[in-house]
């Protein structure tokens, strides 16, 4: 084995090495919601705006554009999410028994990471479902014909929209703790910089929260694009 490799090994497997890949996929992960974000707006441009930008993302690169994304996506996902756990476990084995007086103090959010995490997850899996292969017949052929249209009737389900309502909640609560470590994993955050941190991270967050939860809600709960 060569040099590279047994250094590559060895930051795998240390603990800052592990801090630092969760912190470069995550950010990875947050860059993507802010342009899936800006993309699914669109919609609001009405229908043939949403639908030349979903035909540009399945055409760019002769259609292999949407598929590197789609892996990229896939494999940051994945590599965050297990060395995620791989971190929560050392520090679980590392923890004194006598601790658990700070376990049941901690904030409430990470108590329910690993639940919000599995939902989340679960999310993802049926959203691809639902919207990518598109399981339902109704959808997929409204989908060849129109993406705008498919997204309308989509979420004109109340269960589909509480389900989205749920998993973007609990997303958010992530990025809302998410963001500001990543800043403090790759070492720009300081007492002077911790303030402005801590505020763009909540402020990231409820703007992703406002900005997803708005499509959903605007068409089941005020009709909008129904009546086309």
């Amino acid at each position: 084995m060569s040099a590279s490799s047994c250094s590559l090994c060895a930051f795998v497997k240390s603990s800052i090495g592990r801090k630092i890949i969760v912190a470069l996929t995550g950010l990875a992960l947050v860059l993507f919601l802010a342009g899936h974000l800006s993309g699914n707006l669109l919609i609001f441009a009405g229908q043939e705006a949403f639908d030349e930008y979903a035909e540009f993302l399945h055409t760019f690169l002769h259609g292999m554009g949407v598929w590197i994304a789609r892996i990229g996506l896939l494999v940051c996902f994945v590599v965050h999410i297990w060395f995620t756990i791989l971190l929560t476990k050392a520090n679980k084995a590392a923890r004194p028994k006598y601790a658990h007086e700070a376990t049941v103090q901690a904030p409430k959010s990470s108590r329910i990471m690993i639940w919000s995490g599995l939902t989340i997850l679960a999310f993802v899996i049926f959203h691809i479902l639902h919207f990518t292969v598109r399981t339902d017949s109704e959808l997929a052929t409204l989908g060849e014909e129109s993406p705008w249209k498919m997204v309308i009737l989509g979420f004109q389900n109340p269960l589909v929209v509480l389900f989205y309502l749920i998993a973007i909640t609990l997303l958010c609560s992530h990025l809302s703790h998410g963001v500001a470590s990543i800043f403090q994993t790759l070492g720009l955050r300081s007492k002077k910089t911790a303030g402005p941190i801590k505020f763009i991270s909540k402020a990231y967050a409820l703007v992703i929260y406002l900005g997803f939860i708005s499509i959903p809600l605007a068409i089941l709960l005020f009709g909008f694009g129904c009546e086309k």
